[in-house]
């Protein structure tokens, strides 16, 4: 490789990179259009948006296939007397001084690209081509780490390679943020790799604690490493009691109540205005949070190990959920799933008003805000007819959402327009230029079979319906 070569390749790319510059500043050599130059800038500047994303993508690759390169010629140049630990501080240093990275920084920035030039052979095929973001290949690499070759080859294949025979059915990779994907990557890998999620649940709940970090201007973190059913209803319990709350002579916002309402917990034993000690709410009817858990039924009977899913949360040990189930928690629902593909079943119905059960149905089928990249999963979420209902809509699950406040508004305020939906899928959405933004889908799969059983053959119509009816007796018993 030549000096001069890398030089006059930068080059190039500062020379593109004002060309670029000049086309967004208006000074471009010819307009995008001269009969709406506005409307066509508009549109010009979202390709340089996304061609810059691929540009980012592929130097982020470059970058880290660079790193890798320098610390095996600077590894091979130390010479076998070197010791190990100084000379992996050297190269890490050097990496550091060079990209302008703290020493933590810029070791993770290394072993991350060991892991995705090294282990990740589609991570860096897809980063090269601007199909995922460095960050997506971060993710990646951190939910492979624990992983053998064999479970780390599979994850990767699942959502990267679409002839994989279990490739992934929702939203693909790098259409997605790079935190909605690592949600979704761990849910996958506690799935396929259930057997250690027991073990480490355990630990984690012998490291359960609550800590104390100061902040700026006079304020300060108070948490709490808590098991995730706990956690997640406490904080839906605290959104409940903070909505309540609310009101025209309420000026705080949800999350001022719900710091408020935290607080006057802990120091002094309630839960807002009017709690008592025992955590209800003084009056004839409590406040209590709800919190959908999906229990695959074989897991539920304690014949397999399938870790269950915590919705707004993600994958828990199956002991917990069974523990949720059998303990009648009024908190929790249970929600039933097709045993051949896990997909939930149809409902609807014929008038406008939506019931307990469908709102439920749609925080199971869409599990957030469908807008993309949206993670808001809490009960604030609204269900919204995609045609409207005076316009000939039906309220059938195919025919709803559940935006968020903010998305919601989005929808009736602006041109942002949701897409169809099915059974299966929450709407896409389509923006006031006329692109389309696939929604996050779940990654639905059946449940696992123990062992000892035969396959599950898909029965026929009235078979279904057979099956259906002792799911929901077992369920229900």
């Amino acid at each position: 490789m030549g000096k001069a070569a890398v030089a006059r390749a930068f080059e190039d790319i500062k020379a593109a990179l004002a060309v670029l510059t000049a086309e967004v500043d208006g000074a471009g050599l010819e307009p995008f259009s001269a009969a709406d130059p506005l409307a066509r800038l508009a549109d010009g500047c979202l390709d340089i948006l996304a061609g810059s994303r691929q540009v980012e993508a592929g130097i982020a690759g470059l970058k880290a296939k660079a790193a890798v390169r320098y610390a095996e010629a600077a590894w091979a140049v130390a010479g076998p007397g070197m010791p190990v630990v100084a000379q992996e501080m050297a190269v890490s240093a050097e990496i550091g001084c060079v990209l302008a990275l703290g020493p933590r920084a810029a070791g993770s920035f290394l072993a991350t690209s060991h892991a995705v030039t090294a282990r990740l052979p589609l991570t860096l095929e897809a980063l090269q081509a601007g199909v995922i973001s460095w960050q997506h290949a971060v993710a990646m690499a951190d939910e492979t780490a624990s992983l053998d070759a064999a479970g780390a080859a599979a994850l990767e294949a699942h959502f990267l390679d679409p002839d994989a025979l279990d490739a992934a059915r929702g939203c693909p990779m790098g259409q997605m943020p790079a935190h909605r994907f690592k949600s979704k990557a761990r849910l996958w890998r506690e799935r396929h790799h259930a057997e250690s999620i027991e073990k480490r649940h355990a630990k984690g709940v012998a490291d359960r604690r609550v800590e104390f970090r100061p902040d700026q201007d006079g304020m300060a973190w108070l948490s709490a490493c808590l098991p995730a059913d706990q956690a997640l209803a406490g904080w839906n319990r605290l959104t409940a009691i903070a909505r309540a709350m609310q009101g025209p002579n309420e000026s705080r916002t949800m999350p001022q109540l719900r710091a408020d309402t935290f607080a006057e917990a802990i120091l002094n034993g309630g839960l807002g205005t009017g709690g008592d000690t025992s955590g209800n709410m003084s009056g004839s009817s409590a406040i209590q949070a709800q919190v959908l858990v999906t229990v695959p039924v074989f897991a539920l009977m304690g014949v397999t190990e399938e870790p269950a899913v915590l919705d707004g949360y993600g994958p828990i040990p199956p002991s917990m959920a069974r523990r949720l189930v059998a303990d009648g928690a009024d908190s929790f629902h249970r929600v039933l799933v097709d045993p051949r593909d896990g997909a939930p079943l149809e409902i609807g119905r014929t008038s406008y008003r939506i019931t307990r059960a469908m709102r439920a149905w749609l925080r199971m089928r869409d599990g957030k805000c469908p807008f993309p990249g949206c993670s808001n999963n809490s009960l604030d979420n609204e269900a919204d007819h995609i045609l409207a209902w005076h316009k000939g809509g039906t309220t059938g699950i195919s025919n709803l959402g559940q935006p968020c406040p903010k998305h919601h508004k989005l929808r009736h305020t602006t041109r942002w327009k949701p897409t169809a939906a099915s059974k299966t899928e929450p709407p896409g959405w389509t923006s006031p230029t006329g692109r389309h933004y696939a929604s996050e889908h779940q990654d639905w799969e059946p449940p696992k079979l123990p062992r000892c059983s035969p396959t599950l053959a898909r029965p026929q119509p009235e078979e279904r319906s057979l099956l259906e009816d002792a799911l929901i007796e077992f369920l229900a018993s």
